[in-house]
């Protein structure tokens, strides 16, 4: 579906900072076209290289990746697009980020929390506490630093604001070989129902999106992964996807991408601490 034209520039003057967005056909990047689309500013974010054995060449948004996409998201909607290197695992990181925002643009308007590790998925036996480690730390205190930053400047600044977390399905189920994945996302869903407490005063809501599958390029390695996991062949286990979605398909990164535009709208500004499944009825919890 594509953008309601009378719509179309609705964030004008807004101002948005969206993490792991640093590569091509993912979520992040899906979220930051649709935000400059409408209007906003948009800071895309991602890691840049390789920091360690937890984020590997590949799996990651690299510098001149972001900044090629950075440039194509500006000319294809006119709006103004940065970029910033961070380690969202690193609270002082994202604060000089939001601080980016506000020097480059004037204003921080809505904080998307994006990045997350999706690929350490490995039998429990088989998970070493490093890499549980290394999962929750990205997907869930990461999570926790960008909503901290991001709160940091929109109080003071005194003009509300919206925080969005993108969870998981795996955010109200679980999943084999995927503990500390489904465990980091459960972990969103607390997350957002205590700072939307502490923010709802301020006029700042906090909200997580929880789609179902996305065939992005992760999740075309999480296919392979899982079928061969369960002794399945590739077409077997993509067609147990599709027909256990009453809507007939897994999800795309516009799906995801209309949901935090929704939830960055004046439309949405009653709604705070909730976990929206985009799952086509997959996930009804």
């Amino acid at each position: 579906m594509g953008v309601d034209m009378a719509d179309a520039r609705r964030f004008a003057g807004k101002v948005a900072v969206v993490t792991g967005s640093g590569r091509r056909k993912g979520l992040g990047e899906a979220i930051a076209r649709r935000l400059a689309a409408d209007g906003a500013s948009v800071v895309l974010s991602d890691i840049g290289k390789s920091a360690d054995a937890a984020t590997p060449e590949g799996m990651i948004g690299g510098l001149s990746e972001m900044q090629a996409l950075a440039a194509d998201i500006a000319d294809s909607t006119g709006s103004r697009v940065e970029t910033f290197t961070c380690d969202v695992r690193d609270l002082a990181q994202m604060q000089a980020m939001a601080a980016f925002a506000v020097d480059r643009f004037g204003s921080l308007d809505f904080w998307v929390n994006n990045a997350g590790i999706g690929y350490i998925m490995k039998p429990l036996l088989d998970l070493e506490a490093s890499e549980w480690q290394a999962v929750i730390d990205v997907n869930l205190t990461g999570c926790f630093n960008g909503i901290k930053a991001a709160a940091e400047v929109m109080v003071p600044a005194g003009r509300g604001g919206r925080i969005i977390n993108i969870a998981s399905q795996a955010a109200k189920s679980g999943f084999p070989f995927a503990a500390g994945y489904c465990a980091s996302k459960h972990g969103l869903v607390g997350l957002v129902r205590s700072t939307a407490i502490e923010l709802g005063r301020h006029q700042i809501t906090v909200n997580n999106v929880c789609p179902n599958h996305v065939t992005t390029g992760l999740g075309a390695w999480q296919n392979e992964y899982f079928s061969q996991k369960l002794g399945l062949t590739l077409e077997a286990y993509l067609e147990g996807m599709k027909n256990r979605i009453p809507l007939g398909r897994p999800g795309l990164p516009e799906d995801t991408a209309g949901a935090v535009a929704f939830l960055c709208s004046d439309d949405a500004r009653y709604i705070t601490a909730e976990s929206m499944n985009v799952s086509g009825g997959e996930e009804p919890h």
